[in-house]
Formats: C-alpha cells, structure tokens, sequence
C-alpha cells in the first residue's frame, strides 16, 4: 500500500473556494496581481471611526467599490451578485462560499404620504 497524503486540519468535507473553480479566471488573476497590502495601510487611515457598529474592512469596500465600477450594478445589486458568483468571492479574498452578503443592504423606507 502507498502512503496516504497527510490530512490538513479543518472541515474533511467542506473544500476551500479556490479548489472548485478555475483559477485561470481573469478576476482570480486580477486578485492575485493587486497589492492588497498597500491599499488597506493607506485606505484604513480615512476610513477609521471610533463611533457606532465596527467598519467593515477597508479591503472589502476597496474590492466591492472596483466591482461595482468594472460592471456598473447598483449598490445593492453589487451585494447581491457578490453572493452568486463565487469569482467575486474570492476576489474578495474569501476562502469558503458565503450565501448572505458581505455588507449589510440598507433600502430606503418609503415616506408616508402626507397631503399638502
């Protein structure tokens, strides 16, 4: 009998994001070639609040913020299709498939009607 290939700690049934799709994709590539590092040190300095809920991290909003300029959907929409296509995904650098938005989808409520 061969050896076997040692097992890596974590879920045995739940493969990571970059092992089911093809990382020939161009945003795969595009992900790789960005220099992640240097926009979060010197977006994080603008971004940062000590009030309210926490921020969510600068990396994230820089990447939902270039996707929504590459293919020009809406705020929401951008949420949205984040959650479908898993090359979006893992441009965001995620390493497992997510099913909820990254960030929270605020729509506006309707005003009540008021007569003039």
């Amino acid at each position: 009998m061969g050896s076997k290939t040692p097992m890596t700690e974590g879920d045995f049934f739940r493969q990571s994001l970059r092992e089911q799709i093809n990382l020939k994709h161009p945003m795969v590539g595009l992900a790789d070639q960005i220099k992640w590092e240097w926009l979060c040190a010197s977006m994080s300095e603008s971004v940062e609040s000590c009030k309210g809920r926490p921020a969510s991290s600068p990396r994230l909003i820089a990447e939902l913020l270039y996707l929504q300029y590459m293919f020009d959907p809406s705020d929401e929409e951008v949420a949205w299709q984040w959650v479908e296509n898993p090359y979006w995904q893992v441009f965001t650098d995620e390493t497992e498939l997510h099913t909820n938005p990254p960030i929270a989808i605020c729509l506006p409520t309707a005003r009540p009607y008021r007569p003039a």
